[in-house]
């Protein structure tokens, strides 16, 4: 029963049991606080819109660290919020034209940041507005005209029906067709469409196409701050002459045109390593989008309808975290993941130490107090003559086990009074039998 007892209150023992208590903290806490993925798939748009391009550029940047970006090709915006908001399509990010969603239907999407301007191109053929001069200012113009106003699923239906509706046009009052962009290149080309609309970037492969087409213009928007101050995801921006294309003088004057904000779009739930890698390649790709946006406004924190994730909102302002800034990605992620650990434990575990002295001295006084509680037993039996080879031997048992007791120095007064009330009995018990 004796050797039971100190088997039980053994300091090893104990040591071994917060050992492996910590290590099953630690391990839990290794699965809660889980890496990132090394392979995503994004929502893009048409293989001829800048998103898809920029979406092949991220895949690029993304490789050198690792991981493999699949780039999906969608109809655009409307498509891609559908992709997001499944969670059986395997989609994790998605670009989304500014202004077309309705955040109260994704509740469970934030914005990673604002990419790029996506102006309102509306490209027309003279022709068509032979009494208004040839030219087209104002949407109100488009009253009785064939119109391409966006493919089904894309941001540019969204967005020109939004403006076409401030604009004072009913469905019943011009030819809405809902078009590709190539399909509505080749009726404008072939003179079956007065005017079509394309959002798009000064930079997407798809605007190229229609230079070629004869007689063609693009419209400036007199009533650009009209709009802007109207639907505030929108931005005023200046086109200078020639800008899309110098050798063919497209625009052919400087004019107004009105832009959302292309913004990458995730689930709440992604990975902060992961927003800093993406903002980390997106900044290096943006560089060479410089047409309509100042260097380094993009990526960018305004423009957004859906709320900014934090950690890309701490990016934004203040650059990567001290991690990513000096290792290398993977390296950083799993430092991070170990710091996110061990800052819970010693929460936890450092108030506990304070305690361990105070356990300490419980331990050895339980200790103590068992070799008291012997004692008075044997003092108790000491009168019984048949007990006495017992008594001694129980007496020589327990000055081995005080002899093998180990204590601190500050502890040493203890363990030296025991010694001596045990020679206190063995005096005794000498006397008695003597």
């Amino acid at each position: 029963m004796n050797s039971l007892k100190q088997k039980i209150y053994n300091p090893v023992a104990i040591a071994i049991g917060f050992c492996v208590l910590l290590i099953s903290i630690f391990a839990v806490l290794w699965i809660l606080v889980p890496p990132p993925p090394k392979a995503i798939e994004m929502a893009t748009g048409f293989p001829t819109g800048l998103y898809y391009q920029f979406g092949e550029r991220l895949k690029k940047e993304l490789a050198a660290d690792g991981v493999n970006l699949e780039v999906k090709s969608t109809g655009g915006t409307i498509d891609n919020l559908a992709l997001l908001s499944d969670p059986k399509s395997g989609v994790n990010f998605a670009m989304v034209q500014g202004g077309v969603a309705d955040v109260s239907k994704y509740p469970n999407l934030v914005s990673v940041a604002g990419m790029f301007y996506e102006p309102v191109w509306v490209w027309y053929r003279e022709p068509g507005f032979k009494n208004d001069g040839g030219r087209l200012q104002v949407l109100g113009q488009l009253k009785g005209k064939r119109v391409a106003i966006g493919n089904e699923g894309s941001g540019t239906l969204a967005l020109s029906t939004a403006l076409l509706k401030i604009s004072g046009i009913s469905e019943n009052e011009f030819s809405a067709q809902k078009l590709k962009p190539d399909e509505a290149l080749a009726k404008l080309n072939s003179g079956e469409l007065d005017a079509a609309f394309i959002v798009a970037a000064a930079e997407a492969p798809i605007l190229e196409k229609f230079y070629k087409i004869p007689g063609i213009r693009l419209m400036s928007f007199d009533q650009a701050d009209a709009y802007t101050r109207n639907l505030t995801y929108l931005s005023k921006v200046s086109v200078p002459r020639g800008l899309l294309s110098i050798e063919y003088d497209l625009p052919r004057q400087e004019i107004q045109v009105i832009a959302p904000t292309a913004t990458l779009v995730a689930h709440d739930n992604v990975s902060p390593a992961m927003i800093s890698l993406l903002l980390s390649a997106s900044y290096d790709i943006l560089k060479s989008y410089s047409r309509l946006q100042k260097p380094g406004e993009f990526p960018s924190s305004i423009g957004m309808d859906f709320p900014l994730h934090v950690d890309a909102e701490i990016y934004l302002k203040d650059g990567p975290s001290f991690l990513h800034r000096h290792l290398p990605f993977w390296t950083a992620v799993w430092v991070g993941r170990f710091v996110k650990i061990v800052i819970p434990l010693l929460v936890i575990f450092i108030p506990l130490f304070t305690y361990i002295p105070s356990a300490k001295n419980f331990l050895l006084r339980l200790k103590l107090a068992q070799v008291y509680a012997e004692l008075r037993e044997l003092e108790k039996n000491a009168f019984n003559p048949d007990l006495k080879d017992k008594n001694m031997k129980d007496l020589e048992a327990i000055e081995r086990r005080v002899g093998n007791i180990k204590v601190s120095m500050m502890d040493s007064k203890e363990l030296y009074d025991l010694k001596g009330h045990v020679g206190d009995v063995r005096a005794r018990l000498k006397q008695l039998y003597a």
